[in-house]
């Protein structure tokens, strides 16, 4: 059980809110039944027909793959889009809802997740920023120029066997090349970004109009720490306490808050403890 005292601070940081910043990593999936990455073997768990082929999650994350073995690609990114259509938001994101409805300005999700899954449980297209991208959009492979369109609701066939793609593949709709998820891979130059940065100006338009956010970071890890580092640092810019809930890395700076739990309990606890404000 979270500490009683974090979770009023907690639950008085967001009371006393003009706006909610919810940054999440992908500790905030697993609530929803979403695996954990964490490690080649968590990877493996989740993927066993990768094993043997000694690719991990950052070896399949490249961008080459789609010029080298496309139905690799495909194969790997298209589970992932169907598992993330199968999946159901938990509890702890319609609480996020419910407290940012209690402030002035409404909430804004920063995420490195590319799940889409703020977007299932509620958020605004418009109050959501993908730092990473969104495995329901598609860039072309060749650059031709095509804007950044939305994954068909048709969904590639893989053999659950191999985690291979067969038959048709996504093309881009302007020059028929192959499409490619708008993700931000390793080792990727040829990101459209163009989706992202418009998400960007959008966050930042919010955050001009904030007075006193309250800062609520879910499963954001040190591993890729973009998140960690942008809810830490509008922390500190305005002099609120940042609300960290990790299960394994709850550090944080002093006058934070800290939650060593996963983000479906944490949240379910400052949500009691800010009925009895």
């Amino acid at each position: 059980m979270p500490d009683r005292r974090q979770l009023q601070t907690a639950a008085r940081a967001i009371a006393e809110a003009d706006g909610l910043l919810v940054g999440a990593g992908a500790g905030m999936g697993v609530d929803s039944g979403l695996p954990d990455f964490r490690g080649p073997e968590g990877f493996w768990r989740a993927y066993p027909a990768y094993r043997s082929l000694g690719l991990d999650f950052a070896a399949l994350a490249n961008p080459r793959w789609f010029a080298e073995d496309p139905a690799l690609a495909w194969g790997f990114y298209g589970h992932r889009l169907r598992l993330y259509r199968a999946t159901r938001p938990h509890p702890g994101f319609a609480l996020l809802l419910k407290w940012a409805a209690r402030t002035r300005l409404g909430a804004f999700a920063l995420t490195s997740n590319v799940d889409g899954q703020f977007q299932r449980a509620g958020f605004a297209a418009e109050a959501v920023c993908e730092v990473h991208g969104a495995i329901e959009h598609l860039q072309c492979t060749a650059e031709c120029g095509a804007p950044i369109w939305p994954a068909p609701p048709q969904e590639v066939e893989i053999d659950p066997q191999t985690l291979r793609a067969v038959g048709q593949l996504p093309r881009c709709p302007g020059c028929g090349a192959l499409a490619r998820p708008n993700i931000l891979m390793f080792g990727d130059s040829s990101w459209d970004s163009a989706r992202t940065d418009a998400q960007e100006r959008r966050l930042q338009r919010f955050l001009n109009q904030v007075e006193r956010p309250a800062v609520v970071e879910c499963g954001a890890g040190t591993a890729i720490p973009t998140i960690r580092r942008a809810c830490e640092q509008l922390a500190r810019e305005r002099g609120v306490p940042l609300i960290r809930i990790n299960l394994r890395e709850a550090q944080a700076p002093a006058g934070s808050v800290s939650l060593a739990c996963g983000a479906l309990e944490a949240l379910s606890a400052i949500d009691v403890a800010l009925a009895t404000l």
